[in-house]
């Protein structure tokens, strides 16, 4: 068995999630405290009373999905994971294999996440933004509708195709009221199901190119290294050939589009991955794993049981190994 680690982003979050591991594992205790030296707010506390309306402000949930990924990330190497042959992180998700391979500094991290919220947050007017995910279409018929709406519009309001996450499953981001309209056209075309997500801004849509601008400044005030492992960035669905190849793709990382698919097709076919670790809160991608490639296994680590199971499946795969 070789193993991927992949990380979860905005929409992995939940009310007490994490809880079930923290008291046995030190880890998740003493990420969160150094995230709140970092940021001088609570994240911990925040992510165990909610209420959930808060933890989808993208200023929270950036930082907190970021900050629990790394959290179990540690747990896992404290529990004597091996290094895993490549790493891939979903949209917000990416900053956190960043840190996993080893090119980023987890205070670093921290900050240019926290960065990159408040730069997302403020690109577009509260409310004027949204995000929502279509299930049961060709990501042709999708891309159709989102070109459909925007040319039938008056005011210059936009919709997009964004996040490719499975065959039958894409998001939307663009101007509420356009993916609201997106919405009701795919359903007419054949969708199963049409839904808004708990989203405060309009990610990876071409609504947040000011706020990529923006944040190339502060990418590049980062102390960049070389990985250890193999990334597999989001924009391209590959692992880039150079760490200057690597900054130059973190930089429109927000207003580029989440090819998902390609990147775990990726990991299995460049990489030779054989089963992946789901490494953040929730199983959002233990499911979409499922619908790309049904033997393509992945593991949940949130919950003590998923956690358990998945550190002995890298153990024995990793004796296994060694023996060989």
């Amino acid at each position: 068995m070789t193993t991927a680690v992949v990380f979860p982003g905005q929409g992995s979050q939940s009310v007490g999630m994490l809880a079930d591991i923290a008291s046995a594992n030190p880890q998740i205790a003493e990420t969160f405290a150094e995230a709140e030296s970092v940021l001088g707010k609570d994240l911990w506390a925040l992510s165990q009373s909610g209420p959930a309306e808060a933890l989808a402000d993208t200023r929270i949930t950036q930082p907190l999905m970021f900050t629990a990924d790394i959290a179990l990330w540690r747990t896992l190497q404290a529990s004597g994971m091996p290094m895993p042959r490549a790493v891939a992180g979903h949209s917000l998700g990416e900053f956190a294999a960043l840190v996993a391979c080893g090119a980023l500094e987890f205070s670093a991290g921290l900050a240019l996440v926290q960065r990159r919220a408040e730069l997302m947050s403020a690109a577009v007017a509260e409310g004027e933004g949204g995000m929502a995910a279509i299930i049961g279409a060709d990501d042709e018929v999708v891309i159709s509708v989102c070109e459909q709406i925007c040319a039938a519009r008056k005011d210059g309001h936009l919709v997009e195709a964004v996040n490719f996450n499975a065959p039958g499953q894409v998001a939307l981001s663009g101007h509420l009221d356009a993916v609201e309209a997106a919405c009701e056209l795919a359903l007419e075309r054949g969708a199963r199901r049409a839904m808004l997500l708990p989203v405060s801004v309009p990610n990876h849509s071409s609504l947040m190119r000011e706020a990529g601008a923006e944040l190339q400044t502060a990418i590049d005030a980062v102390p960049w290294q070389e990985p250890q492992c193999p990334i597999v960035q989001n924009a391209q669905a590959g692992a880039p050939a150079s760490l200057d190849a690597l900054v130059d793709s973190l930089k429109s990382h927000v207003f580029s589009p989440v090819y998902w698919t390609a990147s775990i097709e990726a990991l299995r076919d460049a990489h030779g991955v054989t089963s992946l670790v789901e490494c953040g809160p929730g199983k959002v991608l233990s499911g979409l794993s499922k619908r790309i490639d049904k033997h393509l296994p992945c593991l949940a680590t949130d919950t003590p049981q998923g956690l358990s199971a998945a550190l002995d499946a890298l153990t024995s795969a990793h004796a296994a190994g060694a023996e060989a």
